[in-house]
């Protein structure tokens, strides 16, 4: 598959006290069951994007600094997106340990030149399971240049723009996208 992969890891895990990406989900730490699923696409290159450079960060994936001051995930993905070899960035959260590789292919299955896929639930964007082609990079600088840090937002305006096609996630599918913010997730 040509595509690019990034684990997005760069939250403060506020809620949670510490490192989320630490934490056990069925006895497996969450960066550990993150990163296993996107090699089992076999993607170009897989990059995590954090504030700093993870300790737990295993030597076949790259480390990508959030561009400070850091505006959450707009950042890693524009910091990414600037250091991709390939035409399409998959981006995927640390705290989604629900997603699977069926729904991964499916997505990039959709990808077109130029074009990107943005799942949604209902009239929400799930950007942080999402492709992004290259080009959009431009795109997250100009947001980050902003005052507006959604990526929300910003997606709203490359699905105008035709850099993004949507998908709708079926009902059956929209537990894979559920985050695992507070402690009580993991019981």
């Amino acid at each position: 598959m040509n595509i690019s992969a990034v684990l997005l890891a760069g939250g403060e895990s506020r809620r949670m006290g510490r490192d989320k990406a630490t934490l056990l989900f069925r006895g497996r730490p969450l960066w550990e069951i993150q990163f296993d699923l996107l090699r089992t696409l076999q993607p170009e290159e897989i990059f995590v994007s954090a504030r700093t450079d993870p300790l737990w960060r295993p030597s076949g994936m790259q480390f990508v600094c959030d561009e400070p001051p850091s505006r959450g995930p707009l950042s890693g993905l524009s910091a990414t997106l600037a250091r991709i070899s390939t035409n399409h960035l998959l981006a995927l959260a640390i705290d989604m340990p629900l997603m699977t590789g069926n729904y991964l292919r499916l997505i990039c299955s959709l990808v077109e030149p130029g074009r990107g896929v943005l799942p949604m639930i209902g009239n929400r964007a799930e950007p942080l399971v999402a492709i992004y082609p290259k080009g959009t990079g431009t795109d997250f600088i100009t947001a980050l240049s902003g005052s507006d840090f959604s990526l929300q937002s910003l997606t709203k305006k490359l699905v105008e723009a035709g850099k993004l096609s949507l998908v709708n996630v079926l009902e059956e599918q929209g537990k894979l996208f559920r985050n695992f913010n507070d402690l009580s997730d993991f019981d």
